[in-house]
């Protein structure tokens, strides 16, 4: 797939509020600090599309970004960051879910996990209760470059080991690198197909 055209469209505090289009969604997500935003602008091509920053957790709408003119890039707010009250938590929480659960143009949520830490119980049960919630993802491994590709690899399989302890069948990944723009094509192509499959189950 080629992006032309990445524009910023809307944020919105709840999903009562996102944009009144049938276009299909993919929404991003992951820990706080786990390069989201990076990634968005690599996909993207565009350094300026997601506002990237050095303090975690910054993101606290749900941001949609229309790609193509074809289909919305949603930036959905991390989750797990520590420096927040209970109250903040709750609220973001409440609006995650509430956009994953109910929205009908939400087609894939991409689960952004950094590739050099062992699995982290957070994101663990995150995807379970996607799946619990029967909500199709796929998950991203991110920050590739920062480690070494043997490094990569054993993380990646320690991921595997885990989620076959509770999964049957693993979600598709991708590995990526927002500075040396890896994993790119493979992440759009996947949405590609994804996209010519939902027009195809439409005519």
């Amino acid at each position: 797939m080629e992006i032309k055209t990445a524009e910023f469209s809307i944020s919105s505090p709840r999903v009562s509020l996102c944009p009144d289009d049938t276009k299909p969604e993919y929404a991003f997500i992951g820990r706080s600090n786990v390069g989201k935003s990076s990634l968005i602008n690599m996909l993207c091509r565009n350094k300026k599309l997601a506002k990237t920053s050095s303090t975690p957790g910054k993101t606290l709408l749900i941001n949609h970004f229309i790609i193509n003119k074809q289909w919305y890039l949603v930036d959905l707010p991390g989750y797990g960051f520590a420096k927040r009250s209970k109250s903040e938590l709750a609220k973001i929480e409440q609006m995650i879910r509430g956009y994953i659960l109910e929205r009908q143009q939400l087609v894939n949520v991409f689960v952004l996990i950094d590739v050099r830490l062992e699995p982290q119980a957070i994101d663990l049960e995150f995807m379970e209760w996607l799946g619990v919630s029967q909500i199709p993802f796929s998950i991203i491994f991110t920050k590739a470059d920062k480690i070494s590709a043997l490094k990569v690899k054993n993380n990646i399989e320690a991921y595997k080991k885990k989620l076959l302890e509770t999964w049957e069948e693993l979600p598709p990944y991708f590995v990526t690198s927002a500075e040396k723009q890896d994993g790119r094509d493979d992440v759009l192509n996947y949405i590609e197909e994804i996209n010519n499959g939902l027009r195809e189950s439409i005519s």
